[in-house]
């Protein structure tokens, strides 16, 4: 596997009894390289983040996490990767500072250091003055805040996020979205970003339109723009999905 792939997905296929969720899927992502995974509700996009994070088995196809096999080494792989899911898994009850030291344990990470990581993620997301405050406290950016400094406390290669804006109000949104192009470009961090808001690409993402478990287009923005003879992704995806329709 090339060194600069994060993540390699091959031929992957997944199905719910006759439902055919997923059909031959393949793609990569590089270091440095902020994926945005855009389709309608039902196109996918759920659960192959589900393969992605070994929720459910992957029985056809092959996924790779920075060369390690999501199968074979599955705690080498998932140790590369950081996730933020559409719902918020934080414990309500602790404080910010308690959720990022659980997480932290969980990684094997001394308290030393779990201190200075937890300092460093929170002063980035400007959380760390709110580091004492319960969670159910927060408003619903900061505690998606919490939660992307939560999946960086182990400095994963992947960043996995599950239409993590979903519900927030435009100024918390449009922050976050700024926040991890960020990191994708100075961070040298492979980003794949589930999305269904085409305002959330930047002209120099790679994009990914899932459609009916299928890619219907995988490439720049340009690529996509091009392939399709359209003048805006807004365009390009309602021609790749016929509408939106799932």
């Amino acid at each position: 596997m090339t060194p600069n792939i994060a993540l390699s997905v091959e031929d992957l296929s997944f199905s719910y009894s006759a439902k055919k969720a997923l059909d031959q899927v393949s793609f990569t992502i590089r270091a440095g390289e902020c994926t945005l995974l855009l389709g309608p509700n039902g196109a996918g996009k759920s659960t192959l983040f589900a393969l992605i994070t070994r929720l459910y088995d992957t029985r056809n196809g092959h996924i790779q996490l920075c060369g390690y096999d999501i199968k074979q080494q599955t705690r080498k792989a998932l140790g590369m990767l950081g996730i933020v899911f559409q719902q918020t898994t934080l414990d309500m009850d602790l404080t910010v500072q308690q959720n990022l030291h659980y997480h932290a344990a969980l990684y094997g990470m001394s308290r030393k250091q779990a201190n200075i990581n937890i300092q460093q993620e929170l002063e980035r997301l400007a959380m760390y003055d709110r580091r004492f405050e319960k969670v159910r406290q927060l408003n619903g950016g900061h505690k998606r805040r919490v939660e992307i400094a939560r999946a960086l406390l182990h400095k994963p290669s992947l960043l996995l996020l599950d239409e993590p804006t979903v519900g927030l109000d435009v100024p918390s949104r449009l922050a976050i979205v700024e926040y991890v192009h960020h990191l994708a470009q100075h961070g040298n961090m492979a980003v794949l970003w589930a999305s269904h808001l085409i305002d959330e690409v930047y002209p120099d993402d790679h994009l990914i339109v899932l459609h009916k478990g299928q890619v219907k287009a995988n490439g720049t923005v340009s690529d996509v723009l091009g392939a399709t003879g359209t003048a805006a992704i807004k365009d390009a995806f309602y021609q790749l999905t016929q509408g939106g329709e799932a």
